[in-house]
């Protein structure tokens, strides 16, 4: 499977025909600590409100608007999905957390906020870099993965992740009231041991990313790791294994757990 391959076009529990996939993009924002310690990444827990994930702790994200690929274009980028794609993850982290990532230029905390403020506001990413002298360094955001689920929901994303370097440990990272009501930075192994004690939810493309995101010591073993491992397109599927229906992932494309029953299954949308 290539990153080009196309999502599902019918949905696998009901045959229905699946919707026109919604282009996403999510941020696994890395702080590397000292010593022999496992990186924290930096989780939003978002509102109960929301259409999608509600009150689940997630990587910051979300749909890819029609300015993204614009810019993309106006950079000169000839893979305007890739790019706008990342441009996307670069503006909604710096609106849900208020962190700067793969952003050159002045970012004291006053300069971010008063960007974050105009992106609330509906002033786009372009707009804000061509009035603050910011430039995007896009080449620093690792691609990771790429998901897209093979159900037939009200809203189907079809969602790039990426990896960035983080370390400016002073840099605080803020909730934004709207989507998200909480942030946390966490190894992705306290996550995960967060979730089996209930205190976090996490739905099934998180768990398996966290997973393997807990494998790294370090952003520079992810990205080892990245390279080792090429960007597939991960639509899950149903594998009934005695009396026991798994939603399943493929082996040998960097995931060291491919598998869940599907009753243990959090999804996106509650049915």
């Amino acid at each position: 499977m290539s990153n080009q391959q196309q999502p599902n076009s019918t949905d696998i529990l009901t045959g229905k025909p699946m919707p026109k996939p919604i282009p996403a993009s999510t941020l696994v924002i890395f702080r590397d600590q000292p010593g022999n310690a496992a990186p924290d990444l930096l989780m939003v827990e978002r509102s109960s409100k929301m259409a999608f994930a509600a009150g689940a702790a997630v990587f910051p994200g979300g749909r890819v608007d029609a300015a993204d690929y614009d810019y993309a274009r106006t950079l000169g980028h000839d893979d305007v999905d890739e790019y706008a794609a990342r441009i996307a993850a670069i503006r909604e982290s710096i609106e849900e957390t208020g962190i700067a990532v793969a952003v050159e230029g002045d970012l004291h905390v006053r300069r971010v906020t008063e960007a974050r403020a105009a992106l609330h506001e509906g002033t786009i990413l372009s707009d804000i870099c061509g009035q603050f002298d910011w430039q995007l360094d896009l080449g620093k955001l690792v691609p990771f993965t790429r998901w897209c689920p093979p159900f037939a929901e009200k809203r189907v994303f079809d969602t790039r992740f990426y990896m960035v370097q983080h370390d400016d440990h002073a840099a605080e990272a803020t909730v934004d009231e709207t989507e998200n009501y909480n942030l946390f930075w966490s190894s992705a192994q306290g996550v995960l041991e967060k979730s089996d004690a209930g205190q976090v939810k996490i739905i099934f493309p998180t768990k398996r990313n966290l997973e393997r995101l807990a494998q790294f010591g370090s952003f520079a073993d992810a990205v080892e790791h990245s390279l080792q491992h090429p960007v597939t397109l991960v639509s899950p599927m149903i594998e009934q294994r005695g009396d026991i229906a798994h939603l399943c992932i493929p082996e040998g494309i960097g995931y060291p757990i491919t598998s869940e029953p599907m009753e243990a299954v959090q999804r996106g949308f509650n049915k």
